[in-house]
């Protein structure tokens, strides 16, 4: 079928079978039709099963082949105008192109396409009848919100790029496909809107996606960590989302969205800290509501970090912050309990991930049942039996439940993980130790980057313009201009106010 040289298509029907059937590793799935129409025309049509939308090649595709008119026109014209004539006079359909070379062959039948190669010519016809069953657009698993859209990505690129395409109807919305993954050949899209994203930003998304040199991409997970400016930090530098509306959002800022064919969830570059706190219902919501939100978004972070850390520290080093009465209690609870307060924070933090992971695994009809059998029966247990004090099951549920405020998964674990730390300083040096994490913990996610824009923007570097949407939310009309820390090309989204004339 080939030449070792260039990969060229054979003109020999049979080598041409016999080479992709050694290739694909004479694979069941694999289908050739071997079609004569006429006495001089012989063709054959490959396909995979099960990737191609059968009655549609049958209703179409094959019935036109056979058609007493369609033979005797091919019969006519020599075999190296016979995929031309197919290709512009009999199959019509949408998706029709021309493949001369081996290994765009390959791809193209595996990804769904139906080939068609007629004898005496090196050429093979590409039509693309893609029929693998989808899941339907529904309801986001993750960022549900009361008020909006109620429509999620699905697992198809396609159908991805569209459902961006309904939010954006702008000619200035572009598209670019390129493959990833030396195995999977995996689709990766970027799409951004030409007259506002910055083309430096475009360029250096497109050379870190370039560099990409793997057998496969499964996931956009894979794709952020290639591409991340650091893989040391806990923090996550690039935003993902099943969301539409959140990414036709950000796409709209300046930014650059990367989907990536088999998963729901679109990357989002740049970002910064802030917006891991922000939902896509603070768009839908009046301002007031959505800065309340966000403000407990921001306590809820802060909860989940260091509520335990802040217990451990004053009951094992400054009882003296806490008032008579309520060391009275927290003594008399502790009374039974054989641990210090660091050791019994730590088991209760480990005891509860691990319940959490196993909420997760947990098949569905049980998962309920399990659910209150570790946080009822097991803590009331524990706290019954004195191994621990009732004190440290509150907090240790304050800040469980805090976690599942924060809109994004990321920075959740993120979260979690500092938790862990933030005990432990807190377990040998007290408050001191809880301060000194702070200010390393500043100091590391101002050092962050995400596509060269600084991670505390618009905090730090300190951009005042931007603030409008960063912690609090100001009203619509108020938001004119994007944000300057993506460094747009088009820094204005909506026109000044008009001033009121008088008569």
């Amino acid at each position: 079928m080939t030449d070792d040289t260039n990969g060229k298509l054979s003109t020999r029907l049979e080598n041409n079978a016999e080479q992709l059937s050694r290739q694909l590793g004479q694979s069941t799935d694999l289908v050739s039709k071997r079609l004569q129409l006429g006495e001089h025309t012989e063709l054959i049509v490959f396909y995979i099963d099960g990737l191609i939308d059968n009655q549609l090649l049958h209703n179409s595709i094959l019935y036109s082949l056979q058609e007493g008119r369609i033979c005797a026109l091919l019969e006519e014209e020599n075999p190296q105008r016979k995929i031309e004539i197919l290709s512009k006079r009999v199959l019509l359909a949408g998706d029709v192109t021309i493949v001369r070379d081996f290994t765009p062959f390959i791809h193209d039948l595996l990804s769904g396409n139906v080939m068609i190669m007629v004898e005496g010519s090196a050429e093979a016809l590409r039509i693309g009848l893609p029929g693998w069953e989808d899941r339907n657009v529904s309801e986001p698993s993750s960022q549900s919100v009361v008020r909006g859209p109620m429509e999620g990505f699905t697992e198809n690129l396609r159908t991805n790029t569209a459902l961006l395409r309904r939010k954006i109807k702008d000619s200035q919305l572009w598209l670019e496909t390129m493959q990833i993954g030396r195995v999977t050949q995996t689709s990766v899209s970027i799409m951004y809107l030409k007259h506002i994203a910055s083309p430096d930003l475009v360029a250096e998304v497109k050379r870190r996606l370039n560099a990409i040199d793997t057998d496969s991409i499964l996931e956009s997970g894979y794709i952020e960590e290639f591409i991340q400016d650091t893989a040391v930090t806990p923090f996550p530098t690039m935003y993902n989302s099943d969301r539409p509306d959140t990414i036709a959002g950000g796409v709209l800022e300046g930014k650059v969205a990367i989907l990536v064919d088999g998963t729901p969830f679109v990357l989002l570059a740049p970002t910064v800290f802030v917006s891991f706190f922000q939902s896509a219902e603070d768009y839908y919501q009046r301002a007031d509501i959505s800065t309340l939100l966000r403000g407990i978004r921001f306590l809820a972070f802060f909860l989940t970090m260091f509520a335990p850390a802040f217990y451990v520290a004053v009951t094992t080093y400054h009882q003296e912050m806490i008032p008579t009465n309520l060391v009275i209690s927290l003594a008399a609870q502790r009374e039974t309990v054989p641990f210090p307060a660091f050791v019994e924070a730590v088991l209760m933090e480990v005891t509860y991930e691990i319940l959490r992971e196993a909420g997760v695994r947990i098949p569905k009809n049980v998962g309920q049942a399990v659910s209150i059998v570790g946080t009822l029966v097991i803590g009331q247990a524990a706290v019954a039996a004195g191994f621990i004090s009732s004190a440290m099951v509150i907090i240790v549920s304050i800040t469980a439940i805090s976690s599942f405020v924060i809109p994004e998964a990321g920075m959740a674990v993120a979260a979690r993980i500092m938790r862990f730390v933030m005990i432990g300083l807190a377990g040998f040096m007290g408050l001191y130790g809880i301060l000194c994490g702070v200010f390393v913990l500043v100091l590391h996610l101002v050092s962050l980057r995400s596509f060269g824009v600084p991670y505390m923007s618009p905090i730090g570097p300190y951009i005042q313009e931007d603030l409008k949407d960063s912690i609090f939310r100001l009203t619509w009309p108020r938001l004119r201009t994007r944000p300057k820390q993506n460094r747009t090309q088009n820094l204005r989204r909506q026109a000044p106010p008009k001033k009121q004339g008088g008569s």
